[in-house]
């Protein structure tokens, strides 16, 4: 099982990116799902996650800016980010706990994708 982060880039304080992350393999089905990140020097984060179900849960530093959603017949979840501020600057990792086909769960983390807020 692979998760693949993808979206990050170089945005202006106030703009928009979405961020995709597409797991593929022997995957059965997909639980909880969530996006994290990590500035520099600082310890990782949970930004935003969602359950099988589209149950959502934000960091107080980005309701009402960010929006999490998932595809389940594509296993893959969406970070939409809006009014984007510097202090959002990290790397953000994808990260979800998949029942494979040989009847186990893990959680498997992508490999991040960087976010870059500045003008």
């Amino acid at each position: 099982v692979q998760l693949q982060a993808s979206g990050g880039g170089l945005v202006q304080p106030g703009g928009s990116l979405r961020l995709s992350c597409a797991a593929s393999g022997s995957i059965f089905s997909i639980n909880a799902m969530g996006w994290y990140r990590q500035a520099p020097g600082k310890q990782r984060e949970l930004v935003a996650s969602i359950s099988r179900g589209g149950s959502t849960n934000y960091a107080d530093s980005v309701k009402g800016r960010f929006t999490i959603s998932r595809d389940n017949a594509k296993n893959t979840m969406y970070l939409q980010m809006n009014s984007l501020k510097p202090e959002d600057t990290a790397v953000y990792y994808c990260s979800g706990s998949v029942w494979n086909l040989r009847g186990t769960k893990d959680d498997y983390w992508g490999q991040g994708t960087q976010v870059t807020v500045s003008s």
